[in-house]
């Protein structure tokens, strides 16, 4: 799909989204280029044409995220504070997907971190709930998610070959058929 049929099907919808997240009219038909200028240069990188409209919109949170993070130096607004949802597909397809290639690697992690990251990923328990029901300090789950997360890293980046997409946007690509 070339950038003008891109352009045709999805420029109001985006346009939408960001005035729902930025209340200025220029400032959202700006980060709107911004966000078709990465399309058209990056598009070569879209593996998959079937995931074009989560990539669209991985891209378009992502120029929200650096709009506000320019604006945050002159001002106090958190960025880590705005409503903006992690996944934008409108299926679980990807969500199952990823799921079933990540529960392998999670359920190889030493029960302590196995708990805590499917809690905390899949159930969308915060690690401040965790803590209060597991009788836990919150800098102890802090811990042990990240180090959950590095461990789950390292299994990755053993069995998998890591590939960026420009955007910041990572996939891995199994170095061989069985990585679980």
């Amino acid at each position: 799909m070339n950038t003008k049929d891109i352009w045709n099907n999805f420029h109001q919808e985006l346009e939408g989204f960001i005035t729902s997240k930025v209340n200025e009219k220029d400032e959202v038909q700006d980060i709107l280029q911004d966000v078709f200028i990465k399309i058209h240069e990056k598009k070569a990188l879209l593996k998959d044409e079937k995931q074009l409209g989560s990539w669209i919109y991985q891209i378009t949170r992502n120029s929200i995220i650096d709009f506000y993070r320019k604006r945050k130096q002159n001002s106090t607004f958190d960025v880590d504070q705005m409503d903006l949802p992690q996944e934008f597909d409108d299926t679980d397809s990807n969500l199952q997907a990823c799921e079933a290639c990540v529960k392998p690697f999670i359920l190889q992690l030493p029960e302590k971190y196995q708990d805590v990251l499917m809690k905390v990923t899949y159930q969308r328990v915060s690690q401040k709930e965790y803590a209060h029901q597991h009788q836990l300090s919150y800098s102890a789950v802090k811990s042990r998610v990240q180090r959950g997360r590095e461990q789950l890293k390292h299994s990755f980046e053993t069995c998998c070959t890591q590939v960026d997409d420009g955007f910041g946007n990572i996939t891995f690509d199994c170095k061989s058929g069985n990585c679980h």
